[in-house]
């Protein structure tokens, strides 16, 4: 067992014991030499074993442990794509699984900068085209988009977040999550969201 392979089972807990995922939806990555640590396919985030992940090269390719997410070649995407990534989580949060399912959005940037904290930690968040879970088609589409976006929304599925490491990530994903929250909130009401001026101050 490694120190990064605890904080793995410690976050996934942590995100299961506080709803935000929930059953055995999810999964949570970290960068390890040459490849990935990921949570094994079919496990619930809230009772990962340290010893029981599964080791993906960057390539997608299984190397050892148990049967990998069958979302692990979205997660080795995002690395290729942002060589800095240290760490990614994908949710199938609800408020944001609920945005992701909403008619209109723009695919460009999929919800707007209602507050600082979420300019700064999550930025332009990209919709994807809806794919089946673990189609690999999505895996080019997502790999493309996340060069210019640490944060996707899976049209119909939910967020896929990369950050430096895996508290920076997690703390990405759960303000997606809940700028998701307000948004859906106001949804009937007029709202004023940062304007371009105070996004830029921010970013």
């Amino acid at each position: 067992m490694t120190e990064i392979s605890q904080q793995i089972a410690d976050l996934g807990a942590s995100l299961f014991h506080r709803r935000l995922t929930h059953g055995r939806t999810g999964n949570i990555s970290a960068r390890s030499g040459d490849g990935l640590l990921i949570t094994p396919t079919g496990g619930s985030l809230g009772d990962l074993s340290p010893d029981g992940l599964s080791f993906v090269s960057l390539a997608g390719e299984h190397l050892s442990g148990p049967r990998p997410s069958k979302e692990a070649f979205l997660h080795a995407a995002l690395y290729r794509a942002r060589p800095a990534a240290g760490a990614v989580v994908h949710l199938h949060s609800t408020y944001s699984v609920a945005v992701s399912c909403h008619d209109g959005l723009d695919p460009d940037d999929a919800l707007p900068p209602l507050t600082a904290y979420y300019v700064m930690r999550v930025g332009r968040l990209p919709l994807l085209p809806y794919h089946a879970p673990g189609d690999p088609a999505l895996g080019p589409i997502a790999e493309r988009a996340a060069r210019t976006a640490h944060a996707l929304l899976l049209a119909n599925h939910g967020p896929i977040v990369a950050g430096g490491d895996l508290g920076s990530a997690a703390d990405a994903v759960e303000e997606l999550e809940e700028t998701a929250r307000l948004w859906l909130l106001l949804r009937e009401r007029p709202i004023r969201p940062l304007t371009p001026e105070q996004v830029r101050s921010l970013t």
